[in-house]
């Protein structure tokens, strides 16, 4: 299990977690060009006491693929990394999934801990186990389930983050709110995540996390309620494939909060979801996210993206999460097509584009 700590002392909290791990084997602690120079100044103690060995790679999620991974992997075989070394994951979720994958196939496996340096990273990418890399133009597709030993998710990096990344941050809190209950979707809706400052929603922030935390407890390796996460992101992943595809910077939450849109719209033409809640939520992503960058003419292509979905058992098969109710999920709803593309039309008219 995954131990959660909530501290606005990074370095702090890191050189306990270091202290209780006792690593035999050198300590690597990767990040990206960005958190290399913005955030790793924040653990100054970590580096005066632990030396550890600094991995900077390009930041970007188009660089969470093989060659990102093998240059990891050949620095860590080049300064000495055996299988009782330490990976610390310093940085958004990029760096959580690459470097817990690296983490993980090194030697067969080394133990690491993720230091989520975004909001996003803190409420997704960081807990839960998931680690891998983008490939073949395909959002994840390589990866295993390895999680982190320890997760310390801390203020101190938020409160300089650009409103964009706020934003994407904040969508997974929306999606962890949708599957919890309805006062937790309440608390969320009442949060304006590009003028609070993060301590102000350090409440709404750690619920979120617990959410995500208490459902891979339960399932783990994602055979079953663990699939309640995936509310959002059949149309997300396809969202960021096609943005992938054109060069076009679209970050995760922001897909995830147009994604919910599209989910709670079949929801409610399949589920009977609560038509009040649906207009809230859209009228909350309206009015704080920017407009979706598709139109009718990118259909045919979204829906070929969500064909190649993990979540599919195959290709003709096209798999979603949706609820009946905030809190009452329903895995593996096979939607048609036809219906996907006017989820597409009514989500675009919510949203008003």
């Amino acid at each position: 299990m995954q131990r959660l700590i909530f501290n606005s002392d990074p370095s702090g909290a890191l050189s306990r977690v270091i202290a209780d791990i006792a690593p035999e084997g050198k300590i690597f602690l990767l990040a990206d060009t960005n958190t290399a120079d913005c955030c790793l100044p924040l653990l100054q103690t970590v580096i005066d006491s632990y030396a550890p060995e600094v991995i900077v790679i390009a930041d970007g999620d188009a660089n969470k693929n093989v060659s990102s991974l093998s240059e990891i992997w050949r620095e860590m075989s080049r300064r000495g990394a055996t299988r009782r070394s330490l990976m610390i994951n310093l940085g958004g979720g990029m760096i959580s999934d690459i470097g817990g994958f690296a983490a993980a196939t090194f030697k067969r496996g080394i133990r690491s801990v993720n230091v989520p340096t975004t909001l996003l990273a803190a409420v997704d990418a960081a807990v839960g186990g998931k680690t891998g890399i983008n490939f073949d133009g395909l959002k994840n597709e390589i990866g295993v389930f390895a999680p982190a030993e320890y997760v310390i998710v801390s203020s101190e990096f938020y409160s300089t983050l650009p409103a964009d990344e706020l934003l994407s941050g904040y969508g997974e809190v929306l999606k962890h709110a949708l599957i919890d209950s309805a006062g937790a979707l309440a608390g969320a809706l009442s949060v304006d995540p590009t003028s609070a400052r993060p301590s102000e929603f350090a409440p709404v922030l750690e619920q979120s996390v617990r959410i995500k935390q208490s459902i891979v407890d339960r399932d783990p390796f994602e055979q079953g309620i663990r699939r309640a996460l995936n509310l959002g992101h059949t149309a997300a992943h396809a969202f960021e494939s096609l943005a992938m595809e054109r060069g076009v910077r679209l970050p995760h939450g922001i897909a995830v909060a147009h994604g919910l849109v599209v989910d709670l719209v079949l929801s409610r033409l399949l589920k009977d979801f609560p038509s009040d809640l649906l207009h809230g939520v859209a009228a909350f992503v309206k009015s704080h996210y920017p407009a979706p960058v598709f139109d009718c003419n990118d259909y045919g292509s979204l829906i070929s993206f969500m064909r190649h979905d993990k979540k599919n058992a195959s290709p003709d098969n096209i798999n979603f999460t949706l609820l009946n109710s905030p809190g009452d999920v329903e895995i593996d709803c096979i939607v048609e097509p036809r219906t996907i593309t006017a989820a597409f039309d009514l989500m675009r008219d919510l949203l008003g584009v």
